[in-house]
């Protein structure tokens, strides 16, 4: 086990829900933590910074993480960096033929292509003696054809895609560069998680989305589940050894 002095991992979509309740707890812990959302988090910490950028401008939010996170995660310091891609685009519930290829590109800018491009600065700017986990938050919707959730199923069956590729790469003979002996990947299903994503889902017209139904069994059933819960199993992978280079793992509760 390191000691809590040479811990870091960036977190995205810090400012509520799991991202907030698993910063909090990585402090709590001795990690040095950098948080990413679009609006600011309530977190009052010397060991945290906070970076209010929009991950829909992909372009421009990779450009100010990168100035901040570069100079840190290549310090030789670092015996473990997290990477934590927790932030995600809900909405445009509905059948296929409704969804609007402007608010598609948006969603898949901040589900696919940022913690895509975030997962490629870790690989490369972080120190390869490092040991290095990549949590990517994925969904029973990425892996099962829930109708009318075509566009959020769809990025994150995306995501969850890049990272086992991710891990072949790591595992090839024919990569070039550093080999990264101790490097991670894990798809994580927090389950159903009581978010602001969960409200505007139950709140949605069965005119607009027809399938409504699902998500008040879901809250009638209390099958949601506090932040917290999926929080603790994501500090427990990061702090974790031994893992395989890619693997699926769900809240044991769900």
């Amino acid at each position: 086990m390191t000691s809590p002095q040479d811990r870091l991992a960036l977190v995205t979509g810090t400012s509520a829900g799991i991202g907030a309740a698993l910063a909090k707890q990585l402090l709590a812990r001795g990690w040095r933590v950098v948080g990413v959302a679009r609006r600011l988090a309530a977190i009052d910490h010397p060991q945290y910074t906070h970076l209010s950028v929009d991950l829909a401008h992909v372009t421009h939010a990779i450009a100010a993480i990168e100035r901040v996170v570069v100079p840190l995660v290549a310090d030789s310091r670092w015996r473990r960096i997290g990477l934590v891609n927790n932030a995600a685009l809900g909405g445009m519930l509905g059948p296929l033929e409704n969804i609007a290829p402007d608010a598609l590109l948006t969603l898949y800018a901040v589900n696919v292509a940022a913690p895509v491009r975030l997962m490629g600065l870790a690989v490369e700017r972080s120190h390869p003696d490092a040991a290095l986990r990549i949590v990517n938050l994925s969904s029973g919707a990425a892996v099962h054809p829930f109708p009318g959730l075509a566009a959020y199923g769809s990025s994150k069956a995306a995501l969850r895609m890049a990272g086992m590729i991710l891990a072949a790469e790591l595992e090839s003979p024919l990569r070039s560069g550093t080999p990264r002996t101790d490097a991670a990947i894990v798809s994580y299903e927090p389950g159903i998680v009581e978010t602001s994503m969960q409200v505007t889902a139950r709140s949605t017209s069965p005119d607009e989305f027809p399938w409504v139904g699902i998500f008040h069994d879901f809250h009638l059933q209390g099958r949601l589940v506090a932040p917290e819960l999926p929080a603790a199993d994501i500090v427990a992978l990061l702090e974790s050894d031994g893992l395989p280079r890619f693997s699926e793992r769900r809240l044991a509760s769900s």
